[in-house]
């Protein structure tokens, strides 16, 4: 199933950095910035979730709350949390479920190597639980001036 933007969000549940729970629920009259990332600590991934670093109180200012989430574990998560200060939860999709619920678990290629990996996407889920925005082609760099736009 491809989710489009008008979509009610899946109902996703998964463990944060610390291993709390975190779920679509706990977001019920808020704006969420859901945005799925491939890997901890990339150069990439580490641009992206900077940006939304350096942005974070402009978007609290607009109402937005942020996740990330990626198929690396608690422990990697809270490394990358530390290093680069990260003010927002990171859930650990080990087990792909979420991404498979949102459609970001995909075939991709590399230097004709077929293999498994995350669709960098970004989701804008709002108060209601639709989705308002759905971001593919995300810029690393300026991710967060892409979701205030």
């Amino acid at each position: 199933m491809t989710l489009e933007i008008g979509n009610k969000s899946p109902a996703f549940k998964g463990k944060d950095q610390h291993g709390k729970e975190i779920k679509l629920a706990d977001f019920a009259g808020k704006k969420l910035v859901l945005y799925f990332y491939p890997k901890d600590d990339t150069p990439g991934c580490t641009k992206e979730a900077c940006s939304l670093r350096d942005n974070y109180d402009l978007l609290l200012k607009q109402g937005f709350a942020v996740v990330g989430i990626s198929a690396d574990d608690e422990k990697s998560h809270l490394k990358f949390i530390q290093k680069y200060s990260l003010p927002f939860p990171l859930i650990a999709d080990t087990d792909k479920a979420i991404h498979e619920q949102f459609g970001t678990w995909v075939e991709k290629s590399m230097y004709g190597r077929k293999y498994m990996g995350t669709a960098r996407t970004t989701f804008v889920i709002d108060e209601k639980g639709m989705i308002e925005d759905i971001i593919s082609k995300v810029k690393t760099d300026t991710h967060a001036e892409q979701i205030l736009k």
